[in-house]
């Protein structure tokens, strides 16, 4: 069938995106789904630093790619073997799981090694690709590329939601809650008694801090340097706001730390304002190159610890409906993470409002 999609045609073009538009909106070729996969119309998609990171040549992936990794829509059509009915509304998600593999029976820990190694190579967990324009094929992104109007995904991408739950707030689960929130309920698993610092307020930051207000822990510290994310982080339920300055002026610290920025230098504050005893959950995806220091002695000395996180250590089909659960009950309002709603027209101008910082989850309406 023929759809339309936000292809990123090169990697690395010059700021602002909005003027080298390495991203265009064409028209391709979306084929019918195989056993084992769906044909799904999306009707909502986030931008994340992930796609940002692709577009800015952080983490280099084939291109020609269709973009777009947090996603929700509705079954079009099952491939044989498919056990999800047409009508059924599903979360995308950027890491599927074999079940059968190492890193599946880790229980969340590590991530799928073929579904890693099908993401790698901008293909289905099934293998090959689904997309052509012109007659080449086209990458896929992450197992999803749902900046489009339909994907062609395996089922293990996906985790069924009812219908009470709103397209942005489904698509919102599948990489920033899963993200955030699962750096704490997954990879911390804070004491009622502990204070949570959350350097990095994104939509996978800021998930982390409605997570935190949810889990009811004695004092919740937002990290940033846009003072409009602190004054928001304030209002979802921080105790308390500090840019990195103020926390390493002031001596700032907590027994758990989650980093969400992705950056070398946060990944080092981070691990220095957490408190004798804490842990440092580290979710953010700094460029491959990028190396931090840190005083080995000041772990062994005071009993830190450093945990990764990749996914927030998610195993979707298990947490997802976990999230969905906080949501209904009003523990977790996923909205408040939503700063735009856009169109697919628009997707040059919002990366660049991601590199700037201005921006927690924009949304894309279909």
């Amino acid at each position: 069938m023929r759809i339309r999609g936000a292809v990123l045609e090169r990697i690395g073009a010059p700021v602002p995106y909005a003027e080298s538009a390495p991203i265009t909106i064409s028209e391709l070729e979306l084929a019918d789904p195989g056993p084992g996969e769906i044909l799904v119309r999306i009707e909502a998609a986030g931008l994340c630093h992930s796609d940002l990171s692709v577009v800015d040549g952080n983490r280099v992936r084939p291109v020609p790619m269709l973009l777009g990794h947090e996603a929700a829509g509705k079954v079009v059509q099952a491939g044989p073997g498919v056990d999800l009915p047409v009508g059924r509304r599903v979360v995308m998600t950027f890491l599927p799981r074999c079940g059968e593999c190492a890193g599946c029976a880790s229980g969340g820990r590590t991530p799928c090694i073929p579904g890693s190694a099908a993401n790698n190579a901008g293909e289905l967990l099934g293998g090959g690709r689904r997309l052509r324009r012109d007659g080449a094929e086209v990458q896929h992104h992450l197992g999803v590329s749902g900046f489009a109007t339909h994907a062609v995904v395996d089922r293990r991408s996906v985790v069924p939601v009812d219908d009470d739950v709103p397209p942005e707030v489904a698509a919102v689960l599948g990489c920033a809650v899963l993200t955030g929130g699962g750096a704490l309920l997954n990879s911390a698993k804070p004491a009622a008694t502990d204070r949570v610092m959350v350097v990095g307020l994104g939509g996978v930051g800021m998930a982390a801090v409605l997570v935190a207000v949810s889990l009811g822990v004695r004092e919740i510290i937002a990290v940033d340097t846009v003072p409009d994310k602190l004054a928001l982080a304030r209002e979802l339920g921080a105790g308390s706001a500090y840019t990195p300055a103020e926390v390493a002026d002031q001596g700032v610290q907590a027994e758990v730390v989650v980093e969400a920025v992705g950056s070398a230098r946060a990944f080092e504050s981070a691990v220095a304002a957490t408190a004798p005893g804490g842990v440092t959950v580290t979710v953010g995806l700094p460029a491959p190159d990028a190396r931090a220091t840190i005083s080995p002695l000041g772990l062994v000395a005071q009993g830190r610890s450093i945990v990764g996180s990749y996914l927030g250590s998610a195993v979707p089909s298990r947490d997802i409906p976990e999230y969905v659960r906080m949501w209904r009950d009003g523990r977790l309002p996923v909205e408040k993470l939503i700063s735009a709603r856009i169109g697919l027209a628009d997707v040059n101008a919002a990366m660049d409002e991601l590199a700037a910082g201005h921006a927690l989850r924009q949304v894309i309406l279909f």
